[in-house]
């Protein structure tokens, strides 16, 4: 797993930057309802998204566990709060939305996508809505022959995927609602690029290496032709939740 505090710096600029930023923006601001006033975006690392997340009458704040990737928030001018999504610092049904926008795919601890969703849920007032990407890591199998090599060499159950993410939605209280899609830019990568991601951690949640060193699944990528031509981007998924009108 990456080391968020020591990544913040970079962060950015080895996942899309901007362009990609503001696609995932855009999609989760068309997920809210219009009488949304008060929005948190969970694991908001650098704020690179959050800071895209405004519409007129619209307030905004971040929360993330990682100190560097608040700093780092907080120099783009987004209140942060340093939290753990788990065990939130904010009043029951206090909120009008919640996003998680790439969070959900990294934790694989034992019960912790259940607490985030539940967590989600809690501080929603009644008819609010919770914004998450689902199966993240399968939306960058496009195809490739940088995808073949990883095949063997995936995650078997990946922690955001979309049937158990609703399951888990539902049971706390969260009913299926809206999605949409939007292009992950600047993330389709190429063999050369997808190697030095394996070697520094990028694919932990999505390839685990059987069989053979990460050093030696790289040197599979680096056999393959058009080292420097990236492959095609990915589609990301976001889903709606909207809080029971009944409560959890």
């Amino acid at each position: 797993m990456l080391d968020y505090d020591a990544e913040a710096e970079a962060y950015d600029a080895t996942r899309g930057g901007a362009p990609r930023a503001e696609a995932a923006a855009a999609a989760v601001l068309g997920l809210l309802p219009p009488h949304a006033s008060t929005l948190l975006d969970l694991g908001c690392g650098t704020g690179i998204v959050t800071t895209r997340l405004t519409r007129p009458g619209l307030r905004v704040v971040g929360a993330d566990a990682s100190h560097g990737m608040a700093s780092m928030a907080l120099r783009r001018g987004v209140p942060v709060a340093l939290a753990d999504a788990t065990r939130l610092p904010v009043r029951s049904g206090s909120l009008d939305a919640v996003s998680a926008v790439w969070l959900l795919h990294l934790l694989r601890g034992p019960g912790l996508v259940p607490a985030v969703i539940a967590e989600a849920a809690r501080v929603l007032r009644p008819g609010g809505v919770f914004v998450t990407t689902v199966d993240k890591d399968s939306a960058h199998d496009v195809g490739s022959d940088i995808d073949a090599v990883f095949a063997a060499h995936l995650t078997p159950t990946p922690s955001d995927a979309s049937g158990e993410v609703e399951a888990l939605a539902v049971r706390a209280g969260l009913r299926p609602a809206d999605e949409a899609r939007f292009t992950g830019h600047g993330q389709g990568r190429s063999p050369r690029g997808a190697a030095r991601a394996l070697l520094a951690g990028q694919y932990a949640s999505r390839v685990i290496p059987r069989g053979i060193t990460a050093a030696e699944l790289a040197a599979r990528l680096e056999l393959l032709p058009d080292q420097d031509v990236p492959r095609p981007e990915p589609t990301y998924r976001l889903r709606g939740f909207v809080r029971s009108r009944g409560g959890v």
